[in-house]
């Protein structure tokens, strides 16, 4: 479970990078419409917080049947805030997991009905990578919007941890 909490510690630290750096950006700016997966970088914060929350429901037993509710995610701070708690509910699961955990086969049902199953360990690191990959997509994003973005690589995490 140790690479998994290193996992989890990068995937938090990179997140708030990132938020640090899209916090500079105007109202209008957040809801532009740009071209990648979501229309905008608020669309794709919010589905980002979204797919870990269900991510999290999914491993302590419970299928969301749909995304939680992102009206009240109407800024960076109040996506933050959201973001921070569901971290802390990581942090607290991921803590209490013995040894061994990752190999535990969780079995969960897809928001369209159909059952799936695979082991924590690889559902784990899925998230990890969906976090990076919709990093990269923000990134783009906000250098569509004139701005710099944060470095949010693994390696630089390594040397500043």
């Amino acid at each position: 479970m140790d690479e998994m909490r290193k996992l989890f510690a990068y995937n938090r630290w990179a997140s708030l990078r990132m938020l640090d750096a899209i916090e500079e950006l105007t109202r209008e700016e957040l809801g532009q419409d740009l071209v990648s997966s979501f229309p905008s970088v608020a669309s794709t914060l919010t589905h980002m917080v979204g797919a870990e929350w269900v991510w999290l429901e999914r491993w302590k037993g419970t299928s969301p049947t749909s995304f939680p509710d992102a009206a009240s995610l109407d800024s960076v701070q109040a996506i933050r805030s959201r973001w921070t708690g569901l971290w802390d509910e990581q942090g607290s699961y991921l803590g209490g997991l013995p040894h061994g955990a990752e190999g535990r086969l969780v079995e969960y049902t897809l928001m369209n009905g159909t059952p799936d199953k695979q082991a924590l360990g690889d559902l784990m690191r899925h998230v990890v990578n969906h976090g990076t990959y919709h990093r990269g997509q923000l990134v783009t994003m906000l250098r569509q919007l004139g701005r710099t973005p944060p470095s949010t690589d693994y390696v630089r995490w390594l040397r500043e941890s």
